[in-house]
Order: C-alpha cells, then structure tokens, then sequence
C-alpha cells in the first residue's frame, strides 16, 4: 500500500464514520480500522499537517474542504465499484476487498466510463 493510497483510506474510513456516529475520534479508527493506537495517532496528526483534518478540543476529527473532496471522491469510487462487481456475480465480500483493491488506481477517464455504462445498465442516475 502507498502512503497516498493510505491517506485515502483514512480519509475514506473517517467520511463513512461520519455518516454513522456523526463525531469521529481516533478511537473509532482503531476499532474500524484494526490498527493500533500509535498508528493512527501517527495518521492522524500528518494527515492534519496536510490539513486534510482538523482535530477540535474535544478531539474529533473533522474533513477539511480539501480532505472531504478526497474522501468523497474515494467513498464513491468504492460504492460504485463495488455495486459493478456484485452486478457482475463476484459476493459480497469479494466485491469490497476488491473495490478498495481498485479505487485508488483506476483513471478518472476509466472510472466516469465504467460509472457511466453501470448505470445506463442499471437505469439509474445515481448508485
């Protein structure tokens, strides 16, 4: 794994989280993530020096603009590629292993193509 790839999937991991707790600490990572402490203690505090984060008083961590259109960008990577291999037959749990595989890969050209016809297929608008 990169270390692009892997601020990604903090971002990532911080944006789901989120949207289900709403207020996010370092804590939540490790239990989310299966990393220690120190790792995401360390991950955290460099990706706030990139000011991808911000950490309150209280010690929640908080995208940044800049960090949410990253995560953002990633999260809907995932959600689409994803939902493309379970269409195509793959389980479930191939699928996510695969899609997180792929997100940070894949072209912007390739992805909005791969979108683009998976939903034509599907005759949606939105996944």
């Amino acid at each position: 794994m990169n270390k692009y790839q892997s601020t990604e999937d903090y971002l990532e991991r911080i944006l789901m989280l989120s949207q289900d707790n709403k207020k996010v600490r370092s804590i939540d990572l490790v239990h989310s993530m299966g990393f220690s402490k120190p790792s995401i203690s360390n991950a955290v505090h460099k990706l706030a020096e990139k000011e991808l984060i911000v950490i309150d008083q209280k010690g929640y961590l908080n995208l940044t603009d800049k960090g949410y259109a990253i995560a953002s960008k990633v999260y809907e990577r995932h959600v689409v590629l994803s939902s493309i291999l379970e269409y195509l037959g793959v389980n479930h749990e191939t699928a996510i292993s695969d899609a997180c595989k792929v997100e940070h890969d894949i072209s912007d050209e390739t992805f909005s193509k791969l979108k683009e016809k998976y939903l034509k297929i599907k005759g949606e608008k939105n996944v």
